[in-house]
């Protein structure tokens, strides 16, 4: 389950409103959603499943941990914790009933039931440590390196993934099951699957997570290029509007700095006075030669 708030889901709830979606499931969607909060039925599941943990543990201790009786109620209750995680899921994709409760309690319950199951089993003896670590490792592994390129995106679960799971929750059920005879080789041989799928999922979202962080990486190194082009040019644009020598601006200068092309009105000016006075230089030489 993702976290987000039922009111930016839903809205107001009234599916005539503009701007709205039409909750799934009719009336019982809209109920839903407008009771979204932690208290809500996908969120209990998972409190459940919590729940569900320590009895776990107990009934699989109980009489000593051989009894077919106690392993049975044992089975049960993790029957109804892997059901649970299929409908509290489900039911907070179809109903809005998303909430960062249930973002971070889900995959701690997951892990927790499935884990408590492993350990288990190894103390009685019925599964080889290594299984429980290989399992135990691969999760604890993927979910720090979800961490660890959360920046740069999200790890999406593969089919793979789900298969994982599927395969990993039917091999610890019949674990747990006090079974004899052919059901027990064949619950090696799943459990056996359920190892190489959890080993090759587990190095195929090692891939995806290098592949993503290059990715990021290579983005955040384009995006800082791009950057500092911008301020280069504009560095440069303000460079070229001011004099680079530190000459005075146009403004700045005295009429008498100016050049004759900067003031053309002043250029007539003197030509016009230049013009007199070679008139008046004439008539004095003309004065003079009579």
């Amino acid at each position: 389950m993702t976290g987000v708030p039922a009111s930016a889901a839903g809205g107001s709830g009234a599916p005539g409103a503009q701007g709205t979606k039409p909750v799934r499931g009719g009336k019982l969607g809209a109920a839903a959603v407008d009771q979204a909060s932690i208290w809500n039925i996908a969120n209990i599941l998972t409190m459940v499943r919590l729940l569900l943990v320590p009895a776990l543990v107990m009934l699989m201790l109980a009489g000593g941990g051989y009894d077919p009786a106690w392993r049975s109620l044992a089975w049960a209750s993790f029957a109804i914790a892997m059901i649970t995680d299929l409908f509290d899921g489900h039911l907070a994709r179809t109903y809005n009933l998303v909430t960062d409760f249930g973002k971070i309690a889900d995959p701690i319950a997951d892990k927790a039931i499935m884990g408590a199951a492993l350990i288990c089993l190894s103390a009685l003896g019925d599964l080889p440590w290594w299984v429980t670590g290989v399992i135990l490792g691969r999760e604890l592994g993927i979910t720090l390196l979800r961490f660890w390129v959360i920046r740069y995106g999200v790890i999406p679960a593969s089919r793979g993934g789900k298969l994982k799971t599927l395969t990993q929750g039917v091999a610890v059920g019949m674990y747990i099951l006090a079974l004899t005879g052919p059901l027990a080789t064949l619950r090696f041989w799943v459990m056996a699957v359920a190892v190489a799928l959890t080993v090759v999922t587990g190095l195929d979202y090692v891939k995806q997570a290098v592949v993503l962080r290059r990715r990021g990486k290579a983005a955040e190194g384009d995006a800082a290029e791009g950057d500092a082009a911008e301020r280069g040019a504009a560095e440069s644009s303000v460079s070229d509007r001011s004099p680079a020598d530190g000459s005075p601006n146009e403004a700045d200068r005295s009429p008498g700095e100016r050049s004759p092309g900067d003031r053309p009105a002043d250029s007539a000016v003197g030509e016009r006075a230049a013009a007199s006075r070679a008139a008046d230089d004439r008539s004095a030489a003309q004065e003079s030669e009579r």
